[in-house]
């Protein structure tokens, strides 16, 4: 049996690796593997000889941190502890990019960044220091940039069309022209008022082709078909391989998939094995010479199969550790089938928040969103079902439409099938959509539906059911049974193309309309409490009991040792110390009420008329998360604002992206920025502040630590090893002081000096620093085939304990306190203990030791909100086979 245990024991660069032979070959299309075909891992972990990251440091790359800025973190990076690198997209992007998601050439390395000499220096400089390297890739979709030629597979299928070398990369028929919906007015005003330019220029990305004819439009710029260029304009654009529309023709006629509903992210048929090879051939150079260790793959759920490209992927590289950036549902897990190690951390982020959660503070929380919102009875379902119905009918309606068309066509083939029209099946589709409770399921055309993921889409059509007219249900049992891939028809129906696009189709369109309408909308109208509105989280679940962590942290560890757990990210809609002050209100509602009575009281005259209740909610609970005046990063106007003004935008109740009400905007920043700078509010905020500070700090240090030392593979987001005040991108993305004369660096020595840790940053700071040390030394004990987990017995819920074990032996300890504030009511830990493991235990952090046993929690922990204790090795024992055994495990901490 081949020996999948990480390689741990040199961190330093190991060389080129060669892919490993008999995997699936490059030219095998992914949609033909039947789900049978994917090769489990034992243990969902990487090959022998592959690295496996024991904890990464998240970087955003970009014009403020390029690879040579990167580069000078390592010695930082290196002293802190962490051993992978872990880099934002590195490939080309649109120009202007702050993010790397918008990538516009798969062949060249972000020269902006540096290009690919500099990701080499640092790469190299990354391994000297023994740090691996794991790259975020982008398999979705390219970037529909301006002007349109930086995207050079896109500029050519715009002028060439179905002769264009790359007519098959984009997910769209190039046997229609391409929807660009860019124009201020409808094509015929614009047509009207000449605000067409036709010029001869030399493209910049293509300067071998000498002067080229093009059509502007202000910033816009698109090829011109060969032979056009003389015609009228009305003609002109009439005859090119793209239409160019009014923007508004977008949510309604779009014709080409999108990454959701932006429309400037066009998605690629990465299914296709010349597209896959096309964009992930520098990818995997990079892999095969050692430039880059492992891979975190952004959104495979857009993909036509997931599970296909990440067997590609993974034969690819040779079986390279690779982490899935997957939504799950509370009840749901990866497919097992999948070869990864597991997803991006988002399923452990939320249930570390939820910890943390006193469920006393449900009903009066509820009551306060109640009364400044006017929310009817506390009912998250209908709040979601609202929001995913809306952007059905808007943003995505265009998606749906095509969607339900295809059906059309398909039934329409078939005299048996003929008589259900357009109407009811895209009534069913929209049921369907709407009763989905996760992001899709699995389905891959041609190939038995598995049982699993059919049960998936059959509970779905029994919640749909509900909502349909009588005669529509045997059109629904249809719908199911074509996008199950069930018999259903004549014979020849199941080999359909047209069928197989459908099964695709629904998926995709179910992931984006569960993205859009649940995150991107009910989280910002879900004012409950807004710590739980976070990526992949479940507001509906408000608090979480012990005991489900802890089956759930068991469950994990069985089947994905090596997945990665997270508690900031770029993406997440407020960092974690914003949410850990968050998740203190539900131990002070009473509190929190009062609070905020007094201060809409106090601020009567300057708020806004017709503020918007939801968005007040969002306003105070921001101002809170973020308070923190005199820290090293205070929130300011100018970021409130910003912030409230996406969030608005995206709860779509009273102002949009598209039809922003700018008066009540302004109305509203205003408002933020009098609450942000009024001394009376500051001392109503400061006193609340007190009240909360201890169990604040004792959130904030305690999921700090879980999100270190719970499972698998430990990711810290750049700045969050001390306490910051980010909220949704970009905010979350700013630069971070590593250098300066109050920077991270500088606190880190002084810390390693001995100095006494000062305030809460220090304090994160040191617990961070002393939690990655402590992964480093002790690899195999936190990811592998040799950890694993176990609950350790405790008398109270309000202490939080486990083991990570090695070899099925307890080697570290974690013991966190939860809901302080109602432990102090009871008066403190009085009688409750813990039972630990036999042997001599030493603090991660104080060097005390301690026996097992049953031990007294207040003697263990005192105060502190968070204790991890670590197995000190034991003699060699004198029997020959106790002492090979002793050795390994004192070499494995050595």
């Amino acid at each position: 049996m081949t020996d999948h245990r990480p390689s741990f024991s040199s961190p330093q660069h190991a060389g080129p690796r060669r892919a490993r032979e008999g995997h699936a070959p490059a030219d095998t299309p992914s949609a033909q593997a039947a789900p049978a075909a994917y090769a489990p891992w034992s243990g969902h972990l990487p090959d022998e000889g592959r690295r496996v990251p024991v904890s990464t440091y998240r970087l955003q790359l970009g014009a403020d941190l390029d690879f040579d800025a990167a580069r000078a973190l390592l010695p930082y990076l290196a002293r802190l502890g962490v051993t992978d690198l872990y880099l934002s997209p590195i490939l080309q992007a649109a120009p202007g990019s702050t993010h790397g998601y918008d990538v516009v050439d798969h062949t060249r390395v972000s020269e902006p960044m540096g290009g690919r000499e500099g990701l080499e220096r640092l790469a190299g400089a990354a391994h000297e220091a023994g740090l691996g390297v794991v790259v975020d890739i982008v398999p979705n979709h390219m970037a529909v940039p301006t002007p349109g030629w930086s995207n050079l597979p896109l500029w050519s299928v715009l002028r060439d069309g179905p002769e264009s070398p790359y007519a098959h990369w984009f997910d769209v028929s190039v046997d229609e022209p391409i929807l660009m919906p860019i124009l201020g007015a409808r094509i015929g005003r614009i047509l009207a008022d000449d605000k067409l330019r036709l010029e001869r220029i030399v493209v910049p990305t293509e300067p071998d082709r000498g002067e080229q004819w093009v059509l502007r439009y202000f910033d816009h710029v698109f090829p011109v078909a060969e032979g056009t260029e003389s015609l009228p304009m009305a003609v002109l654009v009439e005859q090119q391989f793209y239409r160019l529309a009014y923007w508004k023709v977008g949510d309604e006629e779009t014709n080409y998939r999108r990454f959701f509903d932006v429309g400037t992210l066009a998605a690629i048929r990465v299914e296709d094995p010349a597209v896959f090879e096309g964009s992930h051939a520098l990818i995997t150079e990079l892999i095969e010479n050692g430039t880059i260790d492992a891979l975190r793959v952004d959104h495979p759920d857009g993909l036509a199969d997931p599970g296909g490209y990440l067997e590609r992927l993974s034969g690819a590289t040779g079986r390279a550790w690779i982490a899935a950036e997957k939504i799950l549902a509370p009840d749901e897990s990866l497919p097992p089938s999948w070869p990864v190690a597991g997803t991006t951390g988002y399923d452990a982020a939320w249930r570390i928040d939820q910890l943390q959660v006193d469920p006393a503070g449900s009903a009066r929380l509820g009551m306060l969103m109640h009364e400044l919102a006017g929310e009817g009875p506390i009912d998250y379902p209908r709040v979601v079902e609202t929001a995913k119905r809306e952007v059905i009918g808007g943003s995505l309606a265009a998606e749906v439409y095509r969607l339900a068309g295809i059906l059309d066509r398909l039934t329409s083939l078939d005299v048996r099938l003929r008589d259900h029209t357009l109407r009811d099946l895209h009534a069913c589709l929209v049921e369907l959509l709407v009763a989905a409770d996760r992001y899709r399921a699995y389905i891959v055309p041609g190939h038995p539906a598995d049982p699993e993921q059919a049960a998936v889409l059959r509970a779905s059509a029994e919640r749909a059911r509900e909502r349909l007219e009588e005669d529509q249900a045997e059109t629904l049992d249809l719908v199911v049974a074509l996008l199950l891939g069930e018999p259903v028809g004549s014979e020849g129906m199941s080999d359909s193309p047209l069928r197989a696009e459908a099964i695709v189709r629904f998926q995709q369109v179910c992931g984006a309309v569960t993205a859009k309408g649940v995150e991107d909308t009910a989280f910002y109208r879900w004012m409950h409490l807004t710590s739980l509105t976070e990526v992949g989280g479940n507001p509906s679940g408000f608090a979480l009991d012990p005991d489900e962590a802890h089956a759930w942290a068991e469950r994990v560890q069985a089947t994905w040792p090596a997945t990665m757990v997270t508690s900031t990210t770029h993406d997440t809609k407020r960092g974690e110390d914003v949410r850990a002050r968050l998740d203190v209100l539900a131990s002070y509602a009473d509190e929190w009420t009062d609070l905020i009575h007094r201060l809409r009281l106090l601020t009567a005259e300057a708020r806004p008329m017709d503020l918007d209740g939801r968005s007040e909610i969002l306003l105070w609970q921001a101002l809170w998360g973020t308070w923190a005046p005199g820290s090293a990063d205070p929130m300011t106007p100018e970021r409130l604002t910003a912030y409230l003004i996406k969030a608005s935008r995206e709860q779509k109740t009273w102002t949009t992206w598209t039809s922003p009400d700018t008066a009540r905007e302004e109305a509203l920043t205003g408002y933020a920025a009098h609450l942000l700078t009024d001394p009376a509010v500051a001392e109503q905020i400061e006193a609340f502040a007190s009240l909360t500070a201890r169990e604040t700090r004792a959130i904030v240090l305690a999921n700090k630590a879980l999100a270190l030392t719970w499972l698998g593979v430990a990711d810290v987001y750049q700045g969050s090893e001390i306490t910051r005040t980010s909220l949704v991108d970009p905010d979350n993305r700013r630069p971070v002081n590593y250098h300066g004369e109050s920077g991270l660096e500088r606190m880190l020595s002084h810390l390693d000096s001995g100095t006494p840790a000062r305030g809460l940053d220090e304090e994160k700071l040191a617990l961070t620093a002393a939690l990655l040390r402590l992964r480093r030394n002790r690899p195999e004990t936190f990811v592998g085939s040799r950890s694993g987990y176990r609950a350790i017995p405790v008398t109270t819920s309000h202490a939080f304990a486990f083991a990570r074990t090695l070899d099925g032996e307890e080697d570290v300890i974690v013991v966190v306190r939860r809901l302080g504030r109602r432990l102090a009511t009871l008066g403190g830990w009085r009688e409750h203990s813990i039972v630990l493991p036999e042997g001599t235990w030493r603090s991660a952090t104080t060097d005390a030791e301690t026996g097992g046993g049953t031990l007294p929690l207040a003697d263990l922990m005192g105060d502190a909100p968070v204790v991890v204790l670590a197995r000190q090795a034991c003699p060699i024992a004198a029997d020959p086979a106790q002492g090979t055994r002793a050795h390994g495990q004192e070499k494995a901490r050595s």
